[in-house]
């Protein structure tokens, strides 16, 4: 028990130590209102002198990029915070999400002794029972993990991505904060509620969760593999599970040009416009075909094979999309290429699923707009990462909660447009989506689809009619006996009661000044010993303390500027 209580004091001063080490930051690059409001701990401690020290070193960098530094350095969950918000459009301007998209997630290399290490802790044997050799030198180094290249004892080409030691306590230390932060923006910054802040931290926690287990990301190449095993302009490459931990990853070395080489790629006879094309292709039967996609498909992650084939690599990040979703963001595009404003409003409200819907002419006014704004215009000027902002600002704007994969999907999408208009800037992402949408439209008319959802629904019909009389009589049991509850949830009213307790508080404190002044005042009338000058010493002591306990209510008040 004592060995378990100091265990917890020392995780608890790590904590603390983090906390410090974050409003550091936020103070270096100008963020001391958010680390006040946020109650971080040094914030209240730095001195308004040091304050305008650090703000002279800021005020020249653009403030989009100043938070794009603070997130890489304050490291790999801030970094994948970043990317996040910037997936998310909604969150921030979009001068602010261009510049989180540059977020670099390089940094230098760990020792090869400390990777050398955690590869044979994780594989439990010597590494030259497995490789024939490895490379010290990694060819590429990220906040998570770095990656080397190797050969396996049996003479197979392989890169070996190894998890960086110590990240995954980093990882969750930092989403404890995290966490806790999430708690304080909702209690203390208003404005930030529409955000949820709590839900993004939740999805982070999520996506770094399938990030940090590499077996998973194994197994997400497995799937990628099966659902294109036939398909030809793919290239797939190959995971030893044998080796692959949590921690290790070791999959097939891949020697192809990346994407974004375009000059490397004409000159090795490569057909830009036609790549372009494949690309978009296969991104387009990854999610409307399979609903299952690559989640982050920027040109470092896309090769171009000898024989024309595109492979993908890392799938630490992939999306998922139910039917459902599929069908429902199919009937939004449908009804903007049909020029359908009612329709295009039923399919986004089919999308967020919202507990209460928003005004209907006032939304579909609003979407009329944005259909305008975007698509009554030549098609080589619509472009799509503009679309998914104004798409997700749109939604924000009437209370909508997109599904994070959906927003996920979407921005996999701009990143697909980014670079194959890199490849060719006449291409039509759009109209090469258009085939694909039909036939999801077409499939579910199909007679085997539509008995399909009539049994199913004939079913759930059934189930529904037989469970109702025994819930029916379980209400009327809870009403007979006076255990019925009607629950009422407030919102809104955290800032109101916050006002009030710091108002009663400083009321009680004052309180207790009157009275050491009055009780003081006694003391030194009855003369009550010990005296000193013939003054009572006790009566002198309640004045100082008094004294003491007025000044700092004084500054509390004077702190949060209202007197």
């Amino acid at each position: 028990m004592f060995f378990e209580r100091f265990r917890r004091l020392g995780a608890a001063y790590q904590q603390a130590q983090r906390v410090r080490d974050i409003a550091g930051v936020l103070l270096k690059y100008g963020y001391e209102d958010l680390a006040r409001h946020l109650h971080l701990p040094s914030a209240e401690r730095i001195p308004v002198r040091r304050l305008r020290e650090l703000q002279e070193r800021v005020h020249l960098i653009p403030p989009p990029e100043r938070l794009r530094r603070a997130c890489e350095e304050l490291g790999p969950t801030f970094v994948k915070l970043g990317q996040l918000a910037a997936a998310r459009t909604r969150i921030l301007p979009v001068e602010f999400t261009d510049e989180l998209a540059k977020l670099q997630d390089q940094v230098a290399p760990v020792p090869f002794a400390a990777i050398r290490e955690v590869i044979e802790a994780e594989w439990q044997q010597p590494l030259d029972k497995v490789l024939a050799s490895l490379d010290e030198t990694p060819i590429g180094s990220a906040s998570i993990a770095q990656v080397h290249r190797a050969t396996l004892v049996t003479g197979e080409l392989v890169v070996v991505k190894v998890q960086r030691p110590g990240i995954q306590k980093t990882v969750a230390e930092d989403l404890a904060i995290l966490r806790r932060l999430a708690r304080l923006a909702e209690t203390h910054l208003p404005e930030w509620r529409a955000h949820r802040p709590k839900a993004l931290v939740e999805e982070l926690a999520r996506s770094l969760e399938q990030e940090l287990d590499f077996a998973r990301e194994g197994a997400h190449l497995d799937r990628f593999g099966w659902q294109f095993r036939d398909e030809p302009s793919i290239y797939i490459p190959t995971v030893h599970h044998k080796f692959t931990t949590p921690r290790v990853l070791v999959m097939e070395h891949v020697d192809g040009i990346k994407a974004s080489r375009i000059e490397t790629l004409v000159a090795a006879g490569f057909d830009p416009r036609e790549l372009a094309r494949r690309i978009t292709d296969l991104v387009m039967k990854q999610i409307f075909t399979h609903g299952f996609f690559h989640a982050d498909p920027h040109p470092g992650n896309i090769q171009i094979m000898a024989d024309q084939r595109v492979c993908f690599l890392d799938f630490g990040m992939m999306g998922y999309l139910d039917v459902r979703t599929r069908e429902a963001f199919v009937d939004l595009v449908w009804g903007i290429a049909r020029r359908r404003e009612a329709s295009v409003a039923a399919a986004l409200l089919k999308l967020a699923n919202p507990e209460v819907e928003p005004v209907r002419s006032v939304f579909e006014t609003d979407v009329a707009e944005f259909m305008h704004q975007h698509f009554y215009r030549v098609a080589g000027e619509v472009h799509f990462a503009h679309l998914v902002t104004h798409l997700v600002q749109l939604a924000t704007r009437h209370q909508l909660h997109l599904p994070p994969d959906l927003v996920v999907m979407l921005k996999a999408l701009s990143l697909t447009e980014e670079l194959v208009r890199r490849l060719n800037p006449e291409h039509d992402l759009i109209a090469q989506a258009a085939p694909f949408m039909k036939q999801s439209r077409l499939d579910r008319l199909r007679p085997r689809r539509v008995l399909t959802n009539l049994l199913e629904f004939g079913q759930e019909l059934t189930e529904t009619a037989r469970e109702l009389p025994g819930e029916l009589r379980r209400v009327l049991a809870q009403i007979k006996s006076g255990n019925a509850r009607v629950n009422f949830h407030h919102e809104g009213l955290e800032p109101a009661s916050n006002a009030m307790e710091r108002s009663a508080n400083r009321l009680s404190f004052a309180l207790v000044v009157g009275a050491l002044i009055i009780g003081s005042s006694l003391i030194i009338h009855a003369q009550v010993p010990p005296l000193w000058a013939g003054v009572s010493a006790l009566g002198l002591l309640g004045y100082v303390l008094a004294g003491g306990m007025g000044i700092l209510l004084l500054l509390a008040i004077l702190r949060h500027g209202k007197m």
